[in-house]
């Protein structure tokens, strides 16, 4: 279990001050100038000893896709993206960072942008997250007035913007590409890959995209040491992670922990148990509702973290928003629901999304009043099976996978529903 002095969010829960002089007290701002003094390739060195990967849900070594960025600027600009456009159903996490504890993100911004070359950075942040918007603008704001971002940020000799931009609330600017599409002011589109962001981003210029955890945490790395950071986990899944957990838990909670912590011990200290206790937990999605679900006596003693859930479950930590589902639910309507959100979120460029999402939903919708055949089942896995991965963003697969998961492990269920409502036609 994570002791509280080895916490990155100090304030996750809005408990103390979030103004600058409150952040400062926690520890941050402290020696940022100094940070950058020590040059980018002593920055992107550590953070990639430092073992730190993607917290928006693929999870990719944030210090290895800084290290894309071009080492010299032939005379374009470059840019960071941070990701706060946190529309996947169940994932709350970002919103408790930009809400109480804004700072973090801000800082990070700075050293992450220095690191990249990049004297500007944007953060594109979700349409329906007003008070954060407010929150996070207000620490901008008071860092611009510190002299710690702006002209000379910090005393480094970097000059530095910071731009908060408010999203429309599309589910598809989400994906980075389609996210730098709305940035420049067009349709929330994917753009074919490549030429990758990296080389051809936000207005043609080299841009890295990352998720608002993954840059929060970056201050706090440096300052303490890779060393420190990657003792937390197993091997390649190192760090803190903020853990969002909803559902039939008796305290629903976002929590700082320790990667490669087990479920039980996630849902035990920090939640208070499972509703009705552990014989009454069906199934959990352990990572935002585009990965696939996982019955639970498979959960009760599962490693959180991005190896395990995959490699041994077949499921992902996505963005680590364990969604808890006990035996009062309809499974098979859940997932249904989730079909219906992606039919409706996806942009139509692509024909199997466009066309596939639809379908898949309809016969969704069929099995949940048990109006399908049973041969059925193996055509709609069939049909997920030609969307996933043949579409220009993860969309398509974000939609085929809680469908899969909910047939690889809930099969009997399904077919109980067929066979029990089904009326036999009578004989000839």
């Amino acid at each position: 279990m994570l002791k509280d002095q080895d916490r990155i969010f100090t304030n996750l829960y809005g408990m103390d001050d979030r103004t600058l002089k409150g952040a400062q007290d926690r520890g941050h701002w402290d020696g940022t100038g100094d940070i950058i003094k020590k040059g980018r390739d002593w920055i992107i060195d550590e953070m990639k000893a430092s073992g730190l990967r993607g917290r928006g849900g693929a999870g990719f070594p944030t210090g290895l896709k800084w290290s894309f960025m071009p080492k010299e600027s032939d005379g374009r600009p470059a840019y960071l993206v941070v990701n706060a456009d946190e529309s996947e159903p169940g994932t709350c996490k970002d919103r408790e960072i930009m809400r109480h504890d804004p700072h973090t993100l801000v800082e990070g911004c700075l050293i992450a942008s220095f690191a990249m070359n990049a004297h500007a950075c944007y953060i594109y942040i979700r349409g329906e997250y007003i008070r954060e918007k407010e929150a996070l603008q207000r620490a901008i704001d008071e860092a611009y007035e510190a002299g710690l971002i702006g002209k000379n940020a910090s005393g480094s000799g970097w000059d530095f913007d910071l731009y908060l931009h408010h999203g429309a609330g599309a589910y598809i600017c989400g994906e980075e590409t389609a996210l730098l599409e709305s940035l420049e002011g067009k349709k929330g589109m994917p753009r074919m890959k490549p030429p990758f962001p990296a080389g051809a981003g936000l207005y043609g210029c080299p841009t890295t995209v990352n998720n608002v955890e993954s840059i929060a945490v970056v201050p706090t790395i440096l300052r303490r040491g890779a060393e420190w950071f990657s003792s937390f986990g197993r091997q390649n899944n190192a760090g803190t992670k903020v853990f969002a957990i909803s559902g039939h838990v008796n305290r629903p909670c976002v929590v700082e922990e320790a990667m490669s912590i087990s479920f039980e011990e996630l849902i035990e200290k920090h939640c208070g148990g499972i509703r009705g206790g552990w014989d009454n937990l069906k199934a959990v999605i352990p990572g935002g509702s585009s990965v696939p679900c996982v019955r639970g006596e498979n959960m009760k003693d599962a490693i959180m973290d991005f190896d395990y859930l995959r490699g041994e479950l077949g499921s992902g930590l996505g963005t680590a928003a364990v969604i808890v589902m006990d035996q009062s639910v309809d499974i098979i309507k859940a997932i249904w629901r989730l079909s219906k959100f992606y039919k409706h979120e996806s942009c139509g460029q692509c024909t199997p999304c466009r066309e596939g999402t639809g379908w898949m939903m309809r016969v969704m919708d069929r099995l949940v009043r048990g109006e399908a055949s049973v041969e059925e089942i193996d055509m709609l896995f069939d049909v997920t099976k030609q969307v996933e991965g043949h579409t220009i963003c993860a969309l398509g697969d974000a939609a085929a996978w809680p469908i899969q998961g909910l047939i690889r492990n809930f099969r009997d269920e399904i077919e109980d529903r067929i066979k029990h409502k089904r009326i036999p036609v009578a004989a000839e």
